[in-house]
């Protein structure tokens, strides 16, 4: 959520009078040399005349603040500093500064009165655009409702730097994590505040495989100019989701790093990120490997319990879901690895009390969770590829080998298929299982299937038949 500029300082000058209220005197000593320059999505960009000040402030006047903050607004805040030596300086700060009090806070009385002359209207203010979104990026993923703990502390904060939000800006900014922790949401989040900040900037967000499969486009049609022109010459922001998926692709790498070359020479902003850090990416050019640690890698680890909570509130608050406590606290101690596995579950139960009429407690979640989990907490890829075997009549060996018959190829892609369906595993996992295979041939596999799952009745047949016997007994 966005509120307009004078709405903000009106927010935050109501914070500033609570935090005033509790020592007015150490306030206005050292609350003179700090000025507000914005408050957008979250995040309050503030303006001091050194670190000192910014120092004392943040340890005892901060916290209350963005308490307060928090209260008006519902956001999670936080804060980008900008030292500016020209602030005039508060009282006490260092010895060695002259004891100057803020202009707002000094008052001199006039020997001559001045003539009063009527002042102007104030000009009635421009009526706000809103302003829209680029193509495939989520207005609903902002920095406003991104939220902060200590294992996503440092991406936030590199991404709102990115944004232009203060702070020093790193180019290029990794960020690496596992799947659904959230670096799709900042990604999202850095493209719609860098579209409201400027709007005019040519922001383009793109996930590695989609930018393999336009380079492949303008080779096959002679479009490589436009394709270089696009990424090149008309882009001031490249967000590249995935960058992962770019491995073993030579040819796709190879324009990559020259698109890298070309936009990082001109100081444009390019964010990528990975479920991997750089050096561990498996066959990816050295070159890049080295551009990727050029800037910033942060890392986005699995959340904490109070920040899982967090989380689970603040997505109920979002979808205008009642959320007691006790039901908050057993979602976030039961969902332990995956944001987006978290807040899934939760619009479920949201969406089956609101078919059901029941209301959305503990013993409703407590019942729903562990009908809907059992099998998937004891299911083991071995169990799914015992399955494939006995139904196809196969040793298990065949479906880690590197046999490519028909027969023994399609009961190997339904395997990784199953898996990828009914457990919680990543892509290169599956591979290792299958004989470490690569992360792109399980793609590729899982999809295939999904594919002929629509439209072949013979396929759908197979894993149904498959599906049932796994419900049936766990794969046991």
């Amino acid at each position: 959520m966005t509120i307009p500029k004078d709405d903000a300082r009106q927010i935050f000058e109501r914070a500033i009078e609570h935090t005033r209220g509790l020592s007015p005197a150490t306030f206005d000593q050292w609350f003179g040399g700090v000025q507000f320059d914005d408050l957008t999505d979250g995040v309050l960009t503030l303006r001091v005349q050194n670190e000192f000040v910014m120092e004392w402030v943040k340890t005892n006047f901060l916290p209350t603040i963005t308490d307060k903050i928090r209260e008006l607004t519902g956001w999670s805040v936080q804060v980008a500093w900008t030292v500016d030596q020209h602030l005039a300086a508060p009282i006490g700060s260092t010895p060695q500064m002259a004891p100057v009090r803020p202009r707002a806070l000094v008052v001199r009385p006039s020997t001559t009165p001045p003539t009063p002359v009527p002042a102007p209207p104030p000009p009635a203010p421009a009526p706000r655009k809103p302003a829209t979104p680029p193509d495939d990026i989520n207005p609903k993923h902002s920095f406003a409702t991104f939220v902060v703990g200590p294992s996503n502390q440092l991406a936030h904060a590199a991404a709102i730097a990115a944004a232009g939000g203060g702070g020093r800006r790193y180019n290029p900014l990794f960020i690496c994590g596992g799947t659904g922790l959230g670096k799709t949401h900042l990604m999202h989040a850095i493209a719609l505040r860098v579209h409201e900040e400027r709007p005019s900037a040519r922001i383009i967000y793109v996930s590695a495989e989609r930018f393999t499969n336009e380079f492949i486009t303008a080779i096959q049609h002679h479009r490589m100019d436009e394709f270089r022109a696009k990424y090149r010459g008309s882009c001031d922001v490249l967000l590249v989701d995935d960058i992962q998926f770019l491995a073993g692709r030579e040819q796709t790498q190879e324009e990559f790093f020259h698109t890298f070359n070309a936009l990082h020479g001109q100081d444009r902003q390019i964010v990528v990120t990975s479920d991997k850090y750089p050096q561990n990416l498996e066959r990816m050019e050295e070159r890049l490997v080295s551009r990727f640690s050029w800037g910033l890698v942060a890392d986005i680890q699995v959340p904490e319990l109070e920040t899982r909570v967090a989380i689970v509130r603040n997505k109920a608050a979002l979808e205008g879901i009642s959320m007691p406590d006790d039901v908050a606290l057993y979602l976030a101690q039961t969902i332990r690895s995956n944001v987006r596995e978290l807040e899934g579950t939760l619009i479920r139960l949201a969406a089956k009390s609101s078919l059901t009429g029941r209301p959305v407690d503990l013993a409703f979640a407590r019942s729903e969770i562990t009908a809907a989990t059992p099998r998937a907490q004891t299911m083991s890829v071995e169990d799914i590829q015992r399955a494939v075997c006995h139904h196809f009549h196969l040793r298990s060996i065949d479906l880690t080998s590197k046999d490519r018959h028909k027969s023994v190829a399609f009961a190997r892609h339904v395997a990784m298929y199953l898996c990828k369906q009914r457990l919680k595993v990543s892509f290169p996992e599956i591979g290792r299982a299958f004989g470490n295979r690569d992360h792109t041939t399980v793609m590729s596999a899982v999809r295939k299937i999904e594919a002929q799952r629509d439209t072949d009745p013979q396929v759908r047949a197979h894993l149904e038949a498959l599906e049932r016997k796994l419900a049936g007994d766990g794969g046991q």
